[in-house]
């Protein structure tokens, strides 16, 4: 006597392969921040350092590292726009202050010898009630008043965020 298996395995298979199919939506909603919201983080990261009197510039990205917003003070060093765009694209990465990651990766071929990332203070994540929004980076300064400023501007937008997730 021969007992197949092959045909209802192959049914079971299909059934729930379907079933679970049917519970993945067809798109799915990204919380995004506005351009009023990541401009207020980086107009909020530029007084906080005009009041500590440096010249800086502040980046915000997006969830994909775009950049969303460039602010750059004056007298701020251009060498300082994509610094600080590393860093806000660095910390959105790894959803971590970029201070915080100094002592994480060390030696000749970390992570940070990759194009676009820069491990240095003054980059934090923008998150909030568990979503990550972007990323705030300043450049400038001393590390320390890079990401004084960087949460200044965070700081500014958080509540806010914190009330628009659902």
């Amino acid at each position: 006597m021969k007992i197949y298996y092959g045909l209802p395995f192959v049914l079971f298979m299909f059934f729930a392969s379907t079933s679970s199919a049917d519970e993945q939506p067809v798109t799915v909603n990204i919380a995004r921040m506005s351009l009023d919201t990541a401009l207020t983080a980086a107009q909020a990261s530029i007084a906080t350092c005009r009041k500590k009197g440096a010249q800086i510039t502040v980046t915000i990205v997006d969830r994909g590292g775009h950049s969303q917003v460039v602010l750059r003070d004056v007298l701020a060093m251009d060498l300082s726009i994509s610094i600080s765009r590393d860093k806000a694209y660095t910390a959105m990465s790894f959803n971590s202050s970029t201070g915080d990651l100094q002592d994480r990766f060390k030696g000749a071929y970390g992570v940070p010898k990759t194009k676009g990332l820069l491990i240095a203070r003054g980059g934090l994540p923008i998150t909030a009630a568990g979503t990550i929004f972007g990323g705030i980076g300043v450049s400038g300064s001393s590390g320390e008043i890079d990401e004084e400023c960087a949460q200044a501007g965070l700081d500014a937008i958080l509540d806010d965020l914190e009330m628009s997730v659902e």
